[in-house]
């Protein structure tokens, strides 16, 4: 099979379209011919070898895997042993090892099946982005439709635009929240598009300077300080850091979440961090919101599966609108 590898550390360009065995899935795995997979931050963390504190697990002077990709669409070719919820032929999305490649293996605990009404690229587009944006919504104490708190919550989600953003406000008005967005004057038509009660431009307006109070702050960006965010929030509400500007992902969210968890020592506000977990209800939670038309995935661009370094270079200008997509 063809697949995307990397055997040094550097930028996009290191990447190499290579002729590699296929996986074979363990006994708890599925191998997957991929459709569609999608780039994320933390692929380009990894491809650069950044922060350097990464490469303690990833290798030292290079990388020990040379694949790259988690997130993955397409269709079950074979499944291991111990697997029992899908069989060859299943359309499923989740995350996998190595998706930048015509296949990849994935555990069965993290796939769920692809909505019908749903294609490839689109699901692809999901779950990293959708399970961050997702679980940092639950952790924050925002459920599913039917609790009563639901629908007085207030939320404010900073860096609406992004993939994990997209995602965010769409999940956040599914469970009956009042949703504010914040995003640049080029991405308040496309986010408004999404449902939101009301869009901050933040190049008219900065958000922390404002009388109003939130229930959740969720901050994809970072550009505010902790403590400005802190004050938007009623007693007891939360802020989560879900991630961080462009070239500063990683470190940025590692660094103020640890800030935001000596914040939290004092006072009723909590500030918080979120590290995505993927599982098989969640991915079926995010299922059921796409299937019922209360999410769309937003898909900025699309590239070819040979233009995986032009994508990764993209994403890493930080000016995506929802998901970067490689499709075969």
């Amino acid at each position: 099979m063809r697949a995307h590898l990397y055997h040094q550390y550097g930028p996009p360009t290191v990447l190499k379209l290579e002729d590699s065995p296929k996986p074979i899935p363990a006994p708890n795995e599925i191998l997957i011919k991929i459709h569609a997979a999608s780039v994320n931050p933390y692929d380009w963390h990894f491809l650069r070898g950044e922060p350097y504190l990464l490469r303690l697990m990833a290798g030292l002077r290079h990388p020990k895997d040379p694949r790259l990709g988690a997130d993955l669409a397409g269709e079950v070719q074979s499944v291991g042993a111990s697997v029992t919820h899908f069989k060859p032929g299943d359309a499923v999305f989740g995350v996998g090892k190595g998706a930048f490649a015509e296949f990849a293996c994935a555990q069965e605990s993290q796939l769920a099946p692809k909505p019908a009404n749903i294609s490839f690229e689109q699901a692809a587009a999901v779950p990293i982005a959708g399970l961050t944006a997702l679980q940092a919504l639950r952790k924050a104490g925002l459920r599913q439709p039917n609790v009563a708190a639901a629908s007085q919550s207030k939320v404010l989600i900073n860096g609406a635009s992004g993939g994990v953003g997209t995602f965010s406000v769409q999940i956040a008005k599914a469970f009956g929240a009042h949703v504010t967005a914040v995003c640049s004057a080029r991405n308040v038509e496309m986010v408004r598009a999404l449902g939101v009660d009301r869009v901050i431009d933040y190049t008219r307006e900065d958000f922390t300077k404002t009388d109003q109070h939130y229930d959740i702050i969720l901050d994809n960006v970072g550009n505010r300080s902790l403590l400005a965010c802190r004050r938007l929030l009623v007693p007891k509400g939360i802020y989560i850091a879900a991630g961080g500007s462009a070239g500063r992902w990683m470190v940025g969210t590692i660094a103020r979440t640890i800030t935001s968890l000596a914040l939290s020592a004092f006072g009723s506000r909590k500030l918080l961090g979120i590290l995505a977990k993927p599982t098989t209800d969640d991915l079926t939670i995010l299922h059921n919101l796409m299937q019922s038309g209360k999410v769309t995935p937003v898909i900025d661009c699309r590239y070819a599966f040979a233009e995986l370094p032009q994508a990764i270079a993209y994403l890493e200008e930080g000016h995506a609108r929802g998901k970067v997509i490689v499709h075969q």
